[in-house]
Parts: C-alpha cells; sequence; structure tokens
C-alpha cells in the first residue's frame, strides 16, 4: 500500500510481528515451553511470510528476558495483583511496556494505538480501554518519553 509515495508495507509486518509474538507469549505464559521452542513451533505451524520477522523474535526473546523489570513497571500502575490479569492483556502491557522502554524509536502513540488494537482484537469486551490506561499512566511516568508524550499531535495547539 503507498501513500503520498511512502510504502506501509513494514507498518504492516511490525504490526503482524506484534500479533504472532503476543499468541507467541500468550503459549508461553501458559505452558513450561522456552521461547526457542516456541519460536520453532510458529515458524512451522503458522504463515509467517507477511510477518516482520526479526522483530518478531525480539519480542519473544525480550520480553521474557525481562520479565522482572517490566513487571515491575506493570505492578504499580494496576487496580489489581498482577496475577490477577487476563493471560492476554497481561501479554499485550509487557509488549507495550518493552517498546515503551526499550524501542525509543517506536513513538509512543503508535505503542499504545498497537496495544488498543491487540485488546479489541484478542482481549475481553472492554480490555482495550484498561490497556490504553495502564499503558498511558506508564509512558507518562517514562522520563525518556516525556517530550514525545508532550509535544502535540498535528493539528493541535
Amino acid at each position: 500500500m503507498t501513500v503520498n509515495g511512502k510504502t506501509h508495507a513494514p507498518r504492516r509486518r511490525r504490526s503482524r510481528a506484534r500479533r504472532r509474538a503476543l499468541q507467541a507469549l500468550y503459549q508461553w505464559q501458559l505452558t513450561d515451553l522456552d521461547s526457542a521452542e516456541i519460536e520453532r513451533q510458529f515458524f512451522e505451524e503458522h504463515n509467517m511470510t507477511q510477518v516482520d520477522l526479526d522483530y518478531f523474535t525480539e519480542l519473544l526473546h525480550a520480553i521474557p528476558a525481562r520479565l522482572a523489570s517490566l513487571d515491575g513497571l506493570i505492578e504499580p500502575t494496576l487496580d489489581r495483583p498482577l496475577a490477577m490479569i487476563d493471560p492476554i492483556e497481561k501479554a499485550i502491557l509487557r509488549m507495550g511496556v518493552y517498546e515503551l522502554t526499550q524501542r525509543l524509536d517506536i513513538p509512543y502513540r503508535v505503542i499504545v494505538n498497537e496495544a488498543v488494537d491487540l485488546a479489541k482484537l484478542f482481549g475481553a469486551e472492554q480490555s482495550h480501554r484498561y490497556i490504553n490506561g495502564v499503558l498511558d499512566r506508564i509512558g507518562h511516568g517514562n522520563p525518556l518519553r516525556a517530550a514525545e508524550i508532550r509535544r502535540p499531535r498535528a493539528g493541535e495547539h
């Protein structure tokens, strides 16, 4: 797809990577399988041709590796213990917080919008609102994102 001379295929590939990574992280949370085994299964059993494979792999391996620090950022923003959060929502939050803290090349609003879209697709009926609120609180509390968040959107003054 081309808009104003720019191709949007890389964005779609990254969105697909997030979707597959969410499914893989969900499986990781519910099983005793390690990330490498889940990755192997995904490459064998799923159509990964339109997926940003490097990004899928990064999310699948980096999030479990940083689990304690990610959960440490998430827990203070929740209205209940992290253990009580639905596994899909937990995986979305972990992915969003990973991106907010580790992928400063991805705009804050893109991260939140992608997480909300995943929650609408895979989560409970109103989980997208909860995801949005938690990631917004974490994003606003992240000094690395402060200038970006304060900057007005196009058309805002």
